[in-house]
């Protein structure tokens, strides 16, 4: 009965059990390498987990885990430099999935917990003492980081940010 559960619950929310691994990684092969991973884990812990509407807490919390786990193992193998790379045509004209790709493509200039935070706050909807939580940090680096990040995705001449847009960000992630 467990796993005919389990199977369900997957089926039934896959979509956006991957949207949110796609978020964190920022990259489809990893999105999906990550998901299978925390629904390895979570179905090893399935009959434990008794209450299942928290199921979607738990997975959401095991794929942050597991991202941030990645990260500080991985050695640094991008150097940040101060020159931009060529910006795409005029961004006035860009919309809808245009944006989106070029909004993804600045996330992924930022250090990796700077965007794992972004993701958590406009993504998932989390608050700071919740995101500081989960990442095991201070309410205040969370909310200084948060900060520097959308400073530079402002300042990020792809997405020409203004500072009265920067909800535009939860909407274009949801």
């Amino acid at each position: 009965m467990s796993e005919a559960e389990f199977t369900a619950y997957v089926q039934e929310r896959r979509a956006s059990l991957y949207a949110t691994a796609y978020h964190l990684t920022g990259d489809r092969f990893e999105a999906e390498d990550l998901l299978q991973s925390a629904l390895f884990s979570t179905y090893r812990a399935w009959d434990r987990i008794s209450d299942k509407a928290a199921v979607g807490g738990y997975l959401r919390r095991t794929m942050t885990n597991l991202h941030i786990s990645a990260w500080r193992r991985r050695k640094l193998n991008e150097y940040p430099t101060e020159e931009l790379p060529e910006t795409p045509g005029d961004t006035d004209a860009m919309r809808g999935t245009e944006l989106r790709a070029v909004l993804w493509q600045a996330l992924a200039r930022l250090p990796e917990l700077q965007r794992t935070m972004l993701v958590l706050r406009y993504y998932e909807g989390r608050t700071d003492p919740e995101i500081a939580d989960i990442l095991d940090i201070s309410v205040g680096t969370v909310k200084s980081s948060i900060w520097r990040s959308l400073r530079r995705l402002r300042e990020d001449e792809a997405l020409s940010f203004g500072r009265d847009q920067e909800d535009a960000f939860g909407e274009l992630v949801a």
